[in-house]
């Protein structure tokens, strides 16, 4: 019988992500990792394998985190360009900082494939929000959707990117198609 881990993988996946983002890919070291989670390196290489696994699971645990936290938008926001602004800024309240590390970081194929789920399936709930009018034709509240969705990551990572990265343009503005 196997005994009970003493840092949870949860715990040891946020520290890798913080690291990531605070320093890039050498920053997530097994002996910074190990030091800031207070588990040892040889516990990590067990876990992981090597430094890229450990990297990789973390990243594939941070697509799933936003993707649960898109779900939980997606069901919290009304129809409508005000509930398109209210989904998009539930995704930022606590994920902005997720979402800047993430979007990236595609280069392995799976993880391109997780970021490609979590685009469309936050494209389809803006279209679903957008395209609420009467008469309103699928193919063009799609078409919006992915306008609106390009407008908004785009805006996010400058925003994410510090001092200077502030571009003016409004959310309500995204969603609205006034851009």
């Amino acid at each position: 019988m196997s005994r009970p881990r003493s840092v949870p993988d949860a715990k040891v996946m946020s520290v890798v992500r913080k690291l990531l983002a605070s320093g890039g890919e050498r920053a997530a070291s097994f002996a910074a990792v190990s030091q800031a989670a207070g588990l040892a390196g040889s516990s990590l290489v067990q876990r992981y394998g090597s430094r890229q696994g450990m990297v990789r699971a973390a990243l594939v645990d941070g697509w799933s985190d936003l993707m649960a936290r898109t779900e939980a938008a997606a069901g919290a926001a009304p129809r409508g360009a005000k509930g398109g602004t209210g989904f998009l800024k539930q995704l930022e309240r606590g994920g902005g900082d997720l979402i800047a590390l993430l979007a990236p970081r595609q280069r392995d194929p799976a993880l391109r494939d997780l970021a490609e789920g979590w685009r469309a399936r936050v494209e389809a709930e803006l279209a679903l929000r957008i395209g609420t009018g009467e008469g309103q034709k699928p193919a063009r509240a799609r078409d919006a959707a992915t306008l609106a969705f390009a407008a908004w990551l785009g805006r996010l990572l400058w925003q994410q990117a510090g001092p200077g990265g502030a571009t003016g343009l409004k959310l309500k503005t995204i969603v609205r198609g006034r851009g």
